[in-house]
C-alpha cells in the first residue's frame, strides 16, 4: 500500500486450510504433511508465487496462533472504527 501512497497500511490474505472440530489429529497431521509436499514442489511453489501467495505450509498449531492474533488485531479495527453489522 506504500507504493501507492498510503503509508502505514497493511493489508493481507490469509489463506489456509480447516476441518471440521473434532477431526482426529492423524488425518490433520497427515493432510499438513501432504500440502507442505505439494507446497515444496516447485512447479506448484511457482505456480502459488506468480499468483501472489508466499507459500509458507506452517504447522496446525503455528496456523492457530496466526488466526487469534489476527482476529485480535482486526477486532481491535473494527471496535475503534465502532463498525456494526448491518
Amino acid at each position: 500500500m506504500a507504493e501507492s501512497g498510503i503509508p502505514d497500511q497493511e493489508s493481507d490474505t490469509l489463506s489456509g486450510h480447516a476441518g471440521p472440530f473434532g477431526t482426529p489429529v492423524p488425518i490433520i497431521d497427515l493432510l499438513h504433511k501432504e500440502i507442505v509436499k505439494a507446497i515444496a514442489d516447485p512447479t506448484i511453489s511457482a505456480r502459488l508465487i506468480e499468483l501472489g501467495f508466499d507459500p509458507v505450509g506452517n504447522t496446525p498449531a503455528q496456523f492457530a496462533v496466526l488466526i487469534r492474533e489476527e482476529i485480535e488485531k482486526w477486532g481491535k479495527v473494527i471496535r475503534a472504527a465502532n463498525m456494526k453489522v448491518e
